[in-house]
């Protein structure tokens, strides 16, 4: 049987997100309409302001309510080193290990099975800001997957004609794993023994 329209066309916008099959998005529809009123319109208003307010940041292309971002705009930050980091969410992680430069948000990683080139990151952008920055050294603080192996030697060849030294985070970080989901110790032991990245060419 059917659910009546609303009800499918919520359920139809929440299978849409990642990770959410038809059974999930049956379950939040429902938890959605069985909300007080006033619950279920602070999470449209919730998702109306996120779309409206967060912004790009121009210089790192991070996420946040105001442009540049707060981390761009302090001047207590060491400027030379950028961290470059897939998602904006990895930055979370890295300031909880203590990481005191500023970041360079790709936008993702390079995927060819999922449509995702090079071209499509903001690695063109991060050049010339190393170029124009005077940045010292720029850390890839990329996943210990496939996907993040092949994004740090892009990034790492896109870096080479600059000259600026470019290392990644050592492999205190377990292959395989996100960066979102290690905890502080972990990615602070990775920095300390950050290493050089090898363009191979």
């Amino acid at each position: 049987m059917a659910f009546p329209e609303p009800i499918e066309a919520l359920i139809r916008e929440f299978a849409r997100m990642p990770g959410i099959g038809r059974r999930t998005a049956e379950r939040l529809a429902f938890h959605v309409l069985r909300s007080r009123p006033e619950d279920a319109l602070r999470l449209a208003l919730a998702i109306r302001d996120v779309k409206k307010e967060v912004k790009t940041c121009r210089r790192c292309c991070g996420m946040a309510a105001v442009d540049p971002c707060p981390i761009c705009a302090d001047a207590e930050r060491d400027r030379s080193t950028v961290m470059v980091i897939e998602q904006p969410r990895d930055q979370e992680a890295f300031e909880a290990a203590g990481f005191r430069g500023v970041y360079h948000v790709l936008g993702g990683s390079v995927n060819p099975i999922e449509g995702i080139a090079p071209e499509h990151l903001t690695i063109e952008r991060l050049v010339k800001r190393v170029r124009e920055d005077g940045v010292r050294e720029v850390i890839l603080g990329v996943d210990a997957d496939f996907e993040g192996d092949g994004t740090a030697l892009v990034v790492a060849r896109a870096l080479q004609p600059t000259g600026v030294p470019v290392t990644r985070i050592a492999r205190g970080l377990p292959s395989g794993s996100s960066i979102e989901y290690a905890n502080a110790s972990v990615l602070a032991d990775a920095l300390t023994g950050r290493r050089a990245m090898e363009s191979e060419g």
